[in-house]
């Protein structure tokens, strides 16, 4: 009996992490899509469209013209991107400062024109109609 318990239990922890890696896995992928798609905005200059294009904490959080000052102060001294290579992504139901919720933090290995190394670090959200939207966005 108590061998059939624990190959039981052992059975449980192998089988039981894929299936919640695998939506794990789904999740962050949606979210690097999306943050992919709105870095395509940041890095043709459509500071307008990242702005619109993000999250509703995101627009509460800074205003439009702010948003666009700043990425034009940070950003356009950077000049072109040369590369942009996922480092990491890591899905969390709960940042500092934010409201529990869906995340994924990505990082990314970049190369600018003008600046050969830096770490970009984006993080979507979920919002309630089940779209992954960026809440937060900075550059080391």
């Amino acid at each position: 009996m108590k061998r059939k318990i624990l190959w039981l239990v052992a059975l449980s922890l192998i089988f039981s992490p894929f299936s919640v890696d695998a939506q794990t896995i789904d999740k962050e992928k949606e979210a690097v899509a999306s943050a992919e798609a709105w870095l395509a905005m940041v890095d043709s200059g459509k500071y307008a469209d990242s702005w619109k294009q993000a999250s509703d904490y995101f627009k509460n959080a800074v205003k439009q013209p702010q948003w666009e000052q700043s990425l034009a102060a940070v950003r356009k001294p950077l000049g072109k991107i040369v590369s942009r290579t996922l480092s990491s992504k890591t899905y969390m139901t709960s940042l500092p400062g934010a409201p529990d919720g869906e995340y994924v933090v990505i990082q990314f290995e970049t190369s600018f024109q003008n600046k050969k190394s830096a770490v970009e670090t984006i993080t979507p959200m979920r919002e309630k109609d089940g779209k992954w939207r960026v809440s937060g966005y900075y550059i080391k």
